[in-house]
């Protein structure tokens, strides 16, 4: 979906990045970079701009376009590590234009105060069932408007792919506690057969093996038998 955004809705114009462990506020905002250089050492370190100052210098240039910047897998990185004091710009309703100080100069059009222009949209999606990764902290979730997507019956076509999502759905909807209900699986394991055995089935033995849905184990355990007696 944010690829057909970006696509569709935005006319190309922006970028998509993914965040994970060791993004840092040098990528992501910017910093210190090495070059290369005609001295004696063959480089040197000067300020290089990260992908919200870059997204953001692309907006300037142009204010009568939308410009989007989507951050895939938006919890795997240290937010607050990644953000900095950028963090004071995502505001979506400040009552005035905000910026900061930038600890380099960075050229035009920012040098050193850096602002995020109106027409530069940020959009983060993640998987919420990944429970090894930390939530969202307060602090970044106010300034995000937030959209559950849940599976889409209406993208698997046919049998048996259709009944074995529907009963997956129906173990779910029927058995899940609200804090194991974003656990289920998605579309993605039915559109084809092979993800069946490859996919679906070592993720639901890897769930009931961490005690994720253990209130409803037998009824998981079930569904793994019926999807394992069912030919290949």
């Amino acid at each position: 979906m944010a690829g057909e955004l970006l696509r569709d809705e935005y006319g190309g114009n922006g970028r998509s990045v993914q965040f994970h462990a060791n993004t840092t506020y040098e990528n992501f905002v910017g910093g210190l970079a090495p070059v290369t250089d005609t001295g004696a050492m063959g480089l040197r370190f000067a300020p290089a701009m990260g992908f919200l100052m870059e997204r953001a210098k692309a907006a300037l240039a142009d204010p009568t376009r939308d410009y989007l910047l989507h951050i895939d897998e938006i919890n795997r990185a240290d937010l607050g590590k990644v953000l900095g004091e950028a963090i004071y710009l995502l505001e979506p309703d400040a009552d005035h234009e905000r910026e900061i100080e930038l600890p380099y100069d960075f050229s035009a059009p920012f040098h050193r105060k850096f602002r995020l222009p109106s027409n530069l949209h940020i959009i983060g999606t993640m998987n919420s069932a990944d429970r090894s990764i930390a939530i969202l902290d307060v602090a970044v979730r106010r300034r995000f408007a937030f959209v559950s997507l849940w599976p889409s019956r209406t993208i698997v076509q046919g049998e048996p792919m259709g009944e074995a999502f529907g009963r997956i759905l129906s173990t779910f909807f029927e058995h899940a506690p609200d804090d194991v209900l974003p656990l289920m699986p998605g579309h993605s394991y039915f559109l084809k057969r092979e993800s069946l055995r490859v996919g679906l089935a070592p993720l639901l033995e890897e769930y009931l093996a961490q005690g994720y849905v253990s209130g409803f184990a037998e009824q998981v355990r079930s569904y793994l038998q019926w999807l394992r007696a069912r030919p290949s």
